[in-house]
């Protein structure tokens, strides 16, 4: 009877699926948006690419292009619709073609959802300059993207820090033109580690506590190494260009 209880353990343990990881939202998704020009002909194409093994339904992307001709005239065209993505899988969501002169501004925005929140967003401007050359501006956290926070908390932990970390934030009104992610990764035992990531860079990590006062001086110093990294980035911004 015990050997029978035992077998029995061990097929509940190796077979039994796993259903709760698939509930769990931050996946590793990317969006993108490529450019192709010929003359004045632009051809961008929105694209979506599933870092994770597993398959992953209820996405829904939608792209927006806004073009300002040199009168200040502005139109719109846009695509939007649901779609899946394989594991591992990258994927073409829209085409889009049209006219595009020195002397216009093009502005595309990409926006990729999972089940109506929003998990990555990608932008794509295109200025004219005083001498009439087009200045080509590609990535969201270049310019367009200001003052937004990702949460990837796994823990209460994690989310409280999220939530202090951006109440403080939006009291700085700095509003960085950068996407900020809060990443939590699990550590030895029951613990966790905490991490600011910037540009794929990390910015501030620690040893997640529960303690209100030890969250809140993480907060002061990730807000502290953040300024120096935007001056830093500012002035790399500002040679290349």
């Amino acid at each position: 009877m015990k050997n029978k209880a035992v077998i029995l353990f061990i097929i509940i343990i190796f077979f039994t699926p796993f259903s709760f990881a698939q509930e769990f939202d931050n996946y590793e998704l990317e969006g993108k948006i490529n450019l192709f020009r010929i003359d004045d002909f632009l051809t961008l194409r929105a694209q979506a690419l599933n870092h994770e093994s597993f398959f992953i339904n209820d996405l829904n992307y939608n792209l927006v292009v806004l073009k300002k001709n040199s009168e200040g005239k502005l139109s719109k065209k846009s695509e939007s619709n649901d779609f899946s993505l394989k594991p591992s899988e990258e994927k073409q969501l829209a085409v889009i073609k049209l006219n595009f002169k020195k002397n216009e501004e093009l502005k595309v925005y990409l926006f990729i959802k999972y089940k109506d929140k929003l998990v990555h967003r990608d932008t794509l401007f295109l200025l004219p300059m005083k001498e009439g050359v087009v200045k080509k501006i590609v990535n969201e956290e270049q310019f367009l993207i200001k003052g937004i926070v990702i949460d990837r908390s796994l823990t209460k932990i994690g989310k409280d820090y999220h939530d202090f970390f951006y109440k403080e934030y939006l009291v700085t009104k700095r509003n960085y033109p950068f996407i900020i992610k809060i990443v939590e990764k699990p550590a030895m035992g029951r613990s966790s580690i905490l991490s600011i990531e910037v540009d794929r860079k990390k910015i501030h990590e620690f040893f997640a506590r529960p303690e209100e006062d030890y969250l809140k001086a993480n907060v002061a110093q990730a807000m502290r190494k953040l300024r120096g990294y935007n001056q830093k980035r500012k002035a790399t911004f500002q040679k290349q260009f």
